[in-house]
């Protein structure tokens, strides 16, 4: 591939920002379509218990590998900024320490989920009824996690280059294989919730074999050798520096999602099963802004690598608007045709409801989250981890928590637990038109990473 391609420092910067992020859109899509075809192929050979089986495994899933995917932006961040400065050597140092890294990773990951999955499961108070099939479920999804992490170190590798198109491939290939394993396991086969994580499994393993034999074949612009898979003591600091802010974000706000989960979990299975169907749409829907935050932190970090900060705050500028005008447009989408598309999991009329309500609460609302997802990325992709991490964990945790826990024992109604996601996006909002306005990120963040703390 011509090292010209991957660069995102020259160019009309709407435009660049576009042609990253659609092949990151379609990507993701596929990504997605690996939990859904659970969902979907369980809710209409298993039933609504199932269902909910798998629904409740969602936030434990997030928990679990939110963690790592937080370390790998730190090294994504590196790793684009020595390519915007041209620095081939450090570069392949800092991919190699981030393989070592995320094989170890995976391997603990792996551990963690099998181990502690009953008991996690009973904390968030997984009704009795469904317990057995989440155990299931989740067991044999962890036994798959190395493959996850591994592919997505591939992936962030190649978005950090800027590479959008390779990991499309590879997705469409393994969500393909997914489905039609989902539909052979449970539908064909009768291997119910193990047969849906099973088909998971597999297709993590295909996603992360391609990635990493198109890295290791010296047809990018980077190889990944076995002889040089040793972790590199100063980089590997700085992975975790600008890292693991972003780490400590994601696994506690998975584990406020788990509190917000056991509250749903309080309502029954059926509120558990509608309310999951919401999330499983919701993660389509949002696909847009979520590959466009992605293409900015690399611009970010490419452009900032090649000392151009007025460049960046143009495409900081630039890329708001363009997540915040999406992010609506889908929020308005969502709220129209929810029937539909909350219907597409479930045949039950109960379960649908559930569904139904929470995106009338919540959908119109996604410009707001779009903004905050925006800005956190700029934030990140400039090296300043510690202030998205901040205001994510006060507001859409700690606040959130309290506002729910508060809320419910006054109003014993799930559109309480609802109404918390657009008043803390909000709240996020507001304070990180605070951070970026501050001003100095740009500045700052122009130096190189060696330089001084992430934040």
């Amino acid at each position: 591939m011509d090292k010209q391609k991957t660069l995102m420092t020259e160019g009309v910067i709407w435009k660049i920002l576009l042609r990253f992020a659609l092949p990151l859109l379609l990507g993701n899509l596929f990504q997605q379509l690996y939990n859904t075809a659970d969902s979907f192929v369980v809710g209409r050979f298993c039933g609504d218990n199932a269902l909910a089986a798998v629904s409740s495994s969602g936030s434990l899933c997030h928990l679990l590998i939110g963690f790592f995917q937080g370390v790998f932006v730190g090294a994504s961040v590196i790793i684009s900024r020595r390519y915007g400065a041209r620095d081939k050597e450090g570069v392949d140092t800092a991919i190699h320490t981030t393989v070592v890294f995320s094989l170890a990773a995976g391997i603990l990951l792996s551990i963690l989920g099998i181990c502690f999955t009953p008991a996690i499961l009973t904390w968030m108070g997984t009704p009795e009824n469904v317990m057995p099939n989440s155990v299931l479920y989740f067991r044999v999804y962890c036994a798959g996690l190395l493959a996850l992490v591994l592919y997505n170190t591939a992936n962030g590798i190649f978005q950090a280059l800027g590479d959008s198109r390779h990991p499309l491939l590879y997705l469409i290939i393994s969500s393909v294989v997914n489905v039609v394993l989902d539909l052979l396991f449970v539908a064909v086969l009768g291997w119910g919730v193990a047969g849906a994580a099973l088909a998971t499994v597999l297709g993590q393993v295909l996603s992360a074999a391609l990635g990493f034999l198109h890295l290791m074949s010296g047809k990018f612009v980077v190889r990944i050798s076995l002889k040089k898979l040793r972790p590199d003591r100063a980089v590997l600091g700085q992975v975790l520096r600008l890292g693991l802010p972003s780490g400590v974000q994601n696994s506690v706000i998975a584990i406020a999602n788990l509190v917000v989960q056991s509250n749903i979990n309080a309502f029954g299975d059926t509120a558990m099963a509608g309310c999951g169907s919401y999330s499983k749409v919701e993660g389509f829907v949002f696909l847009p802004i979520m590959s466009l935050t992605l293409a900015m932190t690399t611009f970010v970090s490419q452009n900032l690598g090649a000392g151009r900060p007025d460049r960046v705050r143009a495409g900081a500028r630039i890329g708001i608007l363009m997540t915040t005008g999406f992010a609506e447009l889908v929020g308005i989408t969502f709220f129209l045709l929810a029937p539909t598309l909350i219907g597409l999991f479930s045949d039950s009329p109960q379960v649908v409801a559930f569904g139904i309500r929470q995106a009338r609460v919540e959908a119109l609302f996604y410009c707001l989250l779009g903004f905050s997802h925006g800005a956190a990325s700029i934030l990140r992709g400039a090296g300043k981890a510690m202030t998205p991490m901040a205001v994510m964990l006060a507001v859409w945790c700690v606040f959130r928590i309290c506002y729910i826990t508060l809320m419910v024992r006054f109003i014993p109604d799930i559109t309480v637990v609802f109404t918390a996601y657009p008043v803390t996006w909000g709240i996020s909002s507001l304070l990180f038109i605070l951070a970026l306005r501050r001003g100095g990120w740009a500045e700052s963040a122009a130096l190189p990473v060696e330089s001084g703390p992430a934040d």
